[in-house]
């Protein structure tokens, strides 16, 4: 084989490493886009589904290891034993920093525990990583609400409307606070 062959090879091949793994986090990212677009356009018979296919994309880490750990630390939190589960999201995060749903899923975990200070480590992380989160935002709020910071969950719950104006558990809660803020006002 010639050294012309060779060269062509290594460039096709680094164009498929590439255009491999740029692709479906593009076509990841496009989809979530009009999801989103979706769930602000969706009325309420049809946003609870669009909320699962959104929350279906948020878990998909693009590797089969790292979603078996994202499987394994959902099935722990299912299970009763969120302690369990922060040895496997944590796993996860080792291997893929960059996953916010990894950092959701051990915020969970711990808040569970009670250990409020790293679960809002890493609800932040997992902010600061998707911005559109909303389950993070909405996890956000209730510790917020915990720490008897209304004012603070009422914007958080305000957000969560912008991009998911149909979610009853933010119009409830953003209810029950404005009922709550007007009462201490008084």
């Amino acid at each position: 084989m010639g050294i012309q062959t060779k060269r062509i090879k290594y460039i096709v091949t680094a164009l498929f490493l590439s255009v491999g793994f740029s692709i479906p986090a593009q076509a990841q990212e496009t989809t979530l886009d009009r999801l989103y677009q979706e769930l602000a356009e969706a009325d309420a018979s049809s946003y609870a589904r669009i909320e699962q296919q959104i929350a279906t994309e948020w878990g998909k880490s693009g590797s089969a290891a790292m979603d078996l750990l994202m499987r394994r630390g959902r099935d722990a939190l299912d299970a009763g034993a969120p302690d369990i589960a922060v040895e496997h999201f944590t796993a996860l995060l080792d291997h893929a920093p960059d996953f916010a749903e990894g950092y959701f899923g051990r915020a969970s975990s711990y808040y569970l525990l009670g250990l409020t200070g790293p679960a809002l480590d890493d609800i932040q992380q997992a902010l600061a990583l998707n911005p559109r989160h909303f389950e993070a935002m909405r996890g956000l709020a209730i510790i917020m609400e915990e720490l008897e910071r209304p004012t603070d969950a009422l914007e958080l719950y305000d957000l969560i409307l912008e991009i998911n104006p149909q979610s009853v558990d933010a119009r409830d809660a953003r209810a029950r606070l404005e009922l709550q803020l007007e009462g201490q006002a008084l």
